[in-house]
């Protein structure tokens, strides 16, 4: 015993392993549990049956019954987890603060920083032995007691100020950590499962779930811990995020009786013993074996995300588990048909975490690589004109002597003139940009909450806004989901409104109470309202509950015919799915026969009746002109209205007959007797029709996907205002668009879909399969110009590959099952579709936010880097102190992002189009703005710099000698510029020339408090910073004059709005995202991290070469075959196309030798120019 419990131990190595060398009382141990569990199908069987005898005997030793459950007794849950372990996966330990302080000073511009200061520090406190300073030439020193005083006070207040942005930057990236956590630890607590514990079915939070619990499993559930099957209706597991084996698994007690955690259940229902929890578990077991090697698997990760300073805070595991579970899931219902190729590449695809960093992310990074290349060159080319000036003007034109003495003072200058360098570089350098781009994503993410939406992964929030087309579900997202029973045709009759039960004959009467009773899941019942006055409460299948609704409306009662017909009782289930579109279930009379009712989509179970229940309540034959007559007068009304129908029908197997053959289901289900066609009701939304109007205006289109009749489905479409009267749309039926979609050999073409998708606004009968297609149909279109980002909600399991293919998934928090969130990107924790529309807000509100942010940061950087440049150059000197620039850069960089990262969105958002992912981020409009302000501070800034001694009748501060005190001249100039900055920050709120600035600007609170904040911050550097700052006290006369020419910013800005953008043909965009087609195929394939920035664009590069010198060859052969008079065909042949290129040229490292492959160009399109494309 001692053994196993040091086995389990070393094994997992947790605190919640076994705690006690005993069983605790139990007659199975957690060793012999374990390895049990480890086994699979028949070997698990024959375990079974040899050390326990079945299943029902380990329960009585695990002290549980399998139809009452645990008594849910506190000290015996106790007892259970401290011998069998808590359902609890220890997460990995989050980093450290000090982790990411060391992470923060890996940054390159600030390790340059550092190390300049410290040379800085080191050398002011070096005294030259003797040696009489004025030898040295112009670099007499300032007073020769300060200097020593004094010297070190740049070096110091570098220094500082470089911990002052470590710390920030730990800081955010800390609390970003925590945020994540907060999330997975809420996505985590809001999982809840099905037990049975002391007789009542209830649900548990996962982590509460212990071994010997009887857990019921149904359609959709993500299994949360191991067991053994105790009893299964036609149970089939998805065990692919295991075993990676992706056909289903269907388990029953005699072949397969295992069930582990983190397998999807894919169709049916069941009963299980749990025998396994937490770290014992499968899955259990994998996590902890991962523990080791996931460590220096996230260091690396880290490493290289720091590198393209992608800061977007995704939780690793997750995307693992998403990869992991995608693999199988994503290809399922392709199989029959993309065929085996475009299997495997989609597999390839799925296993690896999303190629595509995020659309914004790829623009950023692209920005900032082009900003901090122009600021290494203009700091390389200040730092050399320093020198050399320097150089020149002391040995040249004064011709002295480089004396050993000297040599100190000399190398103090040169110091002096790198750290001038470092700092142009560091105000070039958009560092806050990431930054930007965090606090935007996480405070949205963090409002989201409040409006519904969980999301699961960053960049969902962000790609939402580019949207241009949303998928929905009908039921519960445009639909309230709350079904009831308004209309049926029972005995004959079409009744308008629910008949009273008088009017419906006896055994009709009976029939549809047991038929409803038994063939709807135990799961569904009505419960009552939970406040006084309120609606009773449906739990379970909400289109069940409507049935179930209806035999109360009718006065019976279902409960008691389940306490009769238990749910052991049922002789056999076939559980709904979408393929069949019907339930059934046999029940076993007392006499030895079977009788079967069945019930599901009324065109489908009509067609398999043979007979009606006529009005005295016998049955009678029932021909398919009769069947013509229901589906005219019955349900193609009800469905016009709206109505969902479901027929009720039964059938009888007849003692003397032979015992059929029960898995040959469509033998089962046929020859039935209708005894009802139902029309249920699920009103629209009353909010959503508004939402509608909303996204149409904002151009998102939204489509419908369901899996209701066409009539049906119309009906909600106009109400909702997805159809609007006189629009040219198309409403297909799932089989009429594939059949339009497929060529004849059965194989979907692209060409074919895009003649449909842009008018098709009503998918109806569709299955998952159908969703999955419509979906990657229009994200593969090239018809329009911009590429269509596709928005998909999804609840059932099925809709896994359609969520995981949209470019964001929208699980249904309420509806949805376990396996739908997994596999989505951000779920609708009120499955509501005006959730959706905000969604669209936020993520339009993100980009506008990182825009704003973007406008006012390099309006900074490009004044500030002009002003250090020409100031060096001129006045050997940048007017703007190494220190002022941080706190001009670096702090104002992370406050501003903060400020304008945190504007909340406005329905203003909705009037415009999707930005769309070519957009560029900073449009001409945003260029006119960066430009204008510019001219306006450089203008002020260089009148100050070299006439603000006369103007305002001070010493100048030019030419200053090393340590000199500070200047109230170069003070004035640098509150000046900070002032500027401060009122330029309001202007950068709009972004889209609009003239009212102040619009909401008190919405945000963050806004005005960092605003006045900084000019408080800025009043205190000013009259009290002195040395370290390089400041000098300025009088009430000086700063009104500085605050004034700060506010000329707003009103300049009203004249830049003035003038048209469009008459400035000479601005450019910037900011281009990376072109999909511009990234060569193979590249799919690499692994994510593995290409970095400058490769893609060196690799770019090189297509682009190779594409040009293809193109002149090209153009060269045709021009020589006109002049030979020979053949073109031979020319064109040379043309290879795109995809061939594409292969070709990925390899070539360098473009020495070009190769070829000879595709001859039988697609190819001759063009006047002599170009030809394929």
């Amino acid at each position: 015993m001692g053994d196993m419990a040091n086995n389990s131990v070393a094994y997992s190595g947790v605190k919640n392993s076994v705690k006690e060398s005993n069983h605790g009382d139990f007659g199975i141990s957690l060793e012999e549990l374990r390895a049990l569990m480890e086994l699979r199908s028949t070997d698990a069987v024959h375990k079974i049956q040899e050390c326990y005898g079945d299943v029902y005997a380990i329960c009585t030793r695990l002290k549980t019954s399998p139809n009452e459950g645990l008594s849910g007794n506190p000290a015996d849950i106790e007892r259970r987890e401290a011998v069998f372990g808590k359902n609890f996966i220890p997460p990995k330990k989050p980093k450290t603060f000090l982790q990411l302080v060391w992470e923060a000073l890996q940054d390159v511009t600030l390790i340059i920083l550092e190390i300049a200061a410290i040379i800085s520090l080191g050398l002011s406190f070096y005294q030259p032995p003797g040696g009489n300073e004025a030898t040295c030439g112009a670099v007499t020193v300032g007073e020769e007691e300060e200097e020593g005083e004094t010297g070190w006070i740049e070096g110091a207040a570098i220094l500082l100020s470089v911990v002052c942005v470590v710390l920030v930057t730990a800081f955010n990236d800390w609390s970003k950590e925590k945020q994540f956590r907060g999330l997975q630890s809420r996505i985590e607590q809001e999982q809840k499962f099905t037990v049975i514990r002391g007789g009542q079915v209830i649900q548990i939070p996962v982590a509460d779930i212990i071994v010997g619990d009887i857990a019921q499993v149904k359609y959709g559930d993500l299994l949360p811990a191991d067991g053994v099957l105790i009893q299964g209706n036609d149970l089939k597991i998805d065990e692919s995020s295991l075993t990676g084996e992706s056909d289903q698994v269907k388990k029953t007690l005699d072949k397969d009786p295992m069930l582990l955690s983190g397998t999807h259940v894919m169709e049916g229902s069941g009963r299980m013993v749990v025998t396994a929890v937490g770290v014992n578990s499968q899955t259990g077991i994998i996590f902890t074996l991962l523990g080791a090697g996931g460590d220096d698997e996230e260091k690396e990760k880290e490493k290289k995300d720091k590198k393209s300073k992608k800061q977007d805070g995704a939780v690793e595991n997750r995307n693992k588990a998403k990869a992991q579970d995608g693999a199988a899931m994503e290809m399922q219902p392709l199989k029959s048909e993309d065929g085996g190729d475009g299997d495997e590449r989609d597999k390839k695809r799925a296993n690896m975490p999303k190629k595509e960093k995020s659309v914004l992310q790829g623009k950023l990074t692209k920005l900032a690589v082009q900003i901090g290349k122009a600021g290494l060159l203009m700091s390389a080319i200040t730092v050399i004109i320093l020198i050399l000036y320097f150089v020149i003007d002391t040995f040249w034109v004064q011709k002295r002597p480089w004396l050993a003495e000297c040599t100190p003072i000399y190398i103090q200058y040169f110091v002096k003139f790198f750290i001038i360098g470092v700092t142009v570089l560091v105000v070039a350098v958009p560092e806050g940009l990431p930054l930007a781009v965090t606090i935007s994503l996480a405070y949205s993410v963090k409002k989201m909450m409040k409006d519904n939406n969980l999301v699961r992964h960053l960049d969902a929030c962000e790609t939402m806004g580019n949207a241009t087309a949303i998928c929905s579900d009908k039921t519960g997202t445009l639909t309230m989901n709350r079904m009831t029973v308004v209309q049926a045709f029972v005995s004959e009759k079409h009744y308008k409104k629910i008949p009273d039960p008088d009017a419906i004959p006896e055994k009709t009467l009976a029939h549809l109470l047991t038929g409803i009773s038994v063939n709807c899941a135990y799961t569904s019942k009505i419960l009552p309202p939970e406040k006084e006055g309120g609606l009773p409460r449906h739990v379970g299948n909400k289109t069940e509950c409507a049935l179930l609704g209806l035999l109360l409306d009718l006065k019976q009662d279902y409960q008691d015919v389940r306490n009769e017909i238990p749910e052991e009782a049922l002789y056999k289930v076939y559980t709904f799915n979408s393929v069949r579109k019907s339930m059934s279930t046999v029940l076993k009379n007392s006499d030895g026969s079977f009788r079967i009712f069945s019930k599901g989509a009324s065109e489908i179970v009509l067609k398999k009746c043979f007979k009606i229940l006529s009005a005295n309540g016998e049955p009678k034959a029932f021909r398919p002109r009769d069947r013509d007559d229901i589906i005219k007068t019955v349900i193609e009304p009800m469905a016009s209205e709206g109505l969902r129908t479901i027929c009720l029908a039964f059938r009888d197997f007849p003692v003397g007959e032979p015992e059929p053959d029960w898995d040959n289901e469509n033998d089962i289900v046929t020859g039935l007797t209708c005894i009802a066609v139902v029309g249920i009701e699920d009103p629209v939304r009353p909010e959503v029709p508004d939402a509608i109007k909303k996204c149409q205006r904002a151009g998102i289109t939204v489509r419908m996907v369901t899996g209701d009749n066409i009539n049906t489905a119309r009906a909600i479409a106009s109400k909702c205002g997805i159809l609007n009267p006189g629009e040219d749309f198309i409403c297909l039926e799932g089989k009429d668009f594939n059949r339009r979609i497929r060529n004849e050999k059965g194989e979907i073409e692209q060409e074919r879909i895009d003649k449909i998708w842009p008018k098709l606004r009503v998918l109806a009968r569709s299955s998952p399969t159908d969703k999955h297609t419509l979906v990657k149909g229009i994200i593969d279109s090239t018809v329009s110009e911009q590429r269509q980002v596709v928005a998909v909600t999804g609840d059932g399991t099925n809709d896994g590959p359609a969520l995981k293919k949209a470019d964001v998934g929208f699980a249904m928090g309420i509806a949805g099952t376990d396996v739908a969130k997994e596999a989505s990107d951000i779920i609708l924790t009120d499955d509501n579709f005006t959730s959706i529309v905000k969604a669209v807000m936020w993520g339009r509100n993100v980009y506008d936010s990182i825009s704003k942010f973007l406008q006012f940061q390099l309006t900074v950087n490009v004044v500030a880097v002009i002003v250090a440049f020409t100031g060096a150059c001129i006045t050997q000197d940048s007017p703007l102190k190494a220190v002022q620039m941080l706190w001009v850069n670096l702090i104002m960089d992370t406050l501003a992002s903060l400020a304008l990262a945190t504007e909340p969105p406005t329905e203003s958002l909705l009037l415009r189009k999707p930005y769309g992912r070519n957009k560029p981020l900073i449009s001409r409009t945003m260029m006119k703005n960066i430009l204008g302000h510019a001219v306006y501070q450089l203008v002020v800034v260089f009148t100050l710099l070299f006439a603000g001694e006369k103007i305002f009748d001070i010493d100048s501060g030019r030419n200053a000698p090393l340590h000199a005190p500070p200047s109230e001249h170069y003070t004035i100039v640098f509150n000046t510029f900070v002032m500027m900055q401060l009122f330029n920050e309001i202007n950068a709120r709009k972004i889209h020339g609009e003239r009212n600035v102040f619009e909401g600007i008190f919405n945000n609170a963050i806004f005005c408090i960092i605003v006045l904040g900084t000019f408080i911050v800025q009043i205190i550097i000013v009259q009290f910073g002195g040395k370290p700052f390089s400041c000098s006290e300025l009088t009430i006369e000086h700063w009104l004059w500085s605050i004034f020419l700060g506010m000329g910013t707003l009103l300049w800005g009203q004249l830049i709005s003035t003038i048209p953008t469009s008459r400035l043909k000479f601005l450019k965009e910037a900011g281009h995202g990376t072109q999909k087609e511009e990234i060569p195929e193979e590249e799919f394939s690499e692994d994510v991290e593995e290409i970095d920035h400058a490769e893609r664009e060196l690799r770019r590069g090189q297509i682009l070469w190779f594409r040009g010198l293809n193109r002149i060859q090209t153009q060269m052969d045709v021009v020589n075959a006109f002049q030979s008079g020979s053949t073109i065909q031979g020319a064109l042949r040379r043309q290879p196309s795109i995809a061939s290129q594409h292969h070709d040229v990925t390899n070539i490292s360098t473009p020495t030798h070009v190769v070829f492959s000879s595709t001859t160009a039988s697609t190819t399109v001759g063009y006047p120019s002599g170009e030809c494309i394929s």
